[in-house]
């Protein structure tokens, strides 16, 4: 049945410094790739997000301070997260974009949904804007589906460790988080001993992998311990933190992965659940050609096309080794290898 291609307007006001990396220009490199992987069935608007779905995520008081930061004009919350007056709405249409998508996929509408949205959110914690992410649109999403009874699983690709969407979730049953990015890096999070915690404990995979480490790398992380652990964990929906920092062009990491393994793991992902349960969230990804290589392969990766040239480098021992330490260390929770 195809994607659904889910944007808004709203999210090319959301205006960078002139030096960012995290600019307006990437939403046009994200369509091209849409538009290439001949996937997508239907765009839409994206919606603005219900207070009640923004505020089981994010306290009022910060929904609000995020509120009054914009409407004076904006500026830099930290030294690399921003906003301007118009941020405001453009972050509640994309924490709006994945409750949208949850809903038409429940009526059949696709096979899967890709969110192209801005700003990003995975970076985001509960009361603190941080990593140009505002709200963390992936968690509202979750929390929109826990509520409703269902069990999700989000997977991280994005190269920087999602460390907003596990410090809301490590303490809980209820929603599974495996990220694969370089460590050491931004944000100094995401070590394979942080494996959740109280009621928690072993609903989180980290698998930090170092700078170097390339495609052969992350296809194994599947094969050894994405593919078993999920399976075992039995989620109703995948969730993916889609950042394309990981590939060798992007300028801010040293992980190289090509377009081709974006779609392995959108093959492998489709796999997890049936077919209208995994919705795709745009985070990082900053080298423009590419972003549309990796979404083009992504999204036809989702819909099942296996046309997969393999993974296009070596990684070294050190990356091997850290994906061995992980496989022990998440044999305390999980029956792999």
């Amino acid at each position: 049945m195809g994607t659904l291609y889910v944007t808004h307007p709203t999210f090319l006001e959301h205006a960078s410094p002139s030096w960012h990396p995290e600019r307006p220009d990437r939403l046009g490199a994200v369509r091209r790739g849409a538009v290439a992987s001949s996937t997508v069935v239907q765009e839409l608007e994206a919606t603005s997000v219900q207070p009640a779905a923004l505020e089981a995520v994010h306290p009022a008081e910060y929904v609000r301070a995020i509120e009054a930061f914009c409407s004076t004009g904006g500026g830099h919350l930290d030294a690399d997260t921003y906003a301007v007056e118009a941020s405001w709405n453009a972050a509640l249409h994309a924490a709006g974009a994945g409750p949208q998508a949850v809903d038409l996929l429940d009526d059949g509408a696709a096979d899967t949904a890709f969110l192209a949205v801005r700003p990003p959110g995975h970076h985001a914690l509960a009361k603190r804007a941080m990593g140009f992410c505002l709200f963390n649109n992936v968690a509202v999403t979750a929390e929109y589906l826990i509520r409703r009874g269902q069990r999700v699983a989000v997977i991280d690709w994005d190269v920087h460790h999602g460390n907003g969407t596990q410090d809301l979730y490590a303490d809980r049953v209820d929603l599974l988080y495996v990220s694969v990015h370089e460590y050491p890096f931004y944000p100094g999070t995401g070590w394979l001993d942080e494996t959740g915690y109280g009621p928690g404990v072993g609903t989180v995979v980290n698998i930090p992998v170092p700078a170097g480490t390339t495609g052969d790398v992350y296809r194994a992380a599947f094969d050894r311990v994405i593919d078993p652990v999920v399976a075992q964990y039995e989620p109703d929906w995948v969730l993916v933190s889609a950042g394309f920092d990981a590939h060798r062009r992007d300028p801010l990491a040293d992980i190289g992965l090509e377009a081709d393994d974006y779609g392995f793991m959108a093959r492998r992902i489709k796999q997890m659940v049936p077919a209208g349960r995994v919705i795709y969230f745009l985070e990082g990804g900053y080298d423009l050609e590419a972003i549309e290589a990796s979404v083009a392969a992504t999204l036809r990766g989702a819909a099942g096309h296996d046309d997969d040239g393999g993974p296009g480098g070596r990684s070294s021992a050190e990356g091997w080794r850290a994906l061995d330490l992980v496989e022990a260390e998440q044999r305390r929770f999980w029956k792999i290898g």
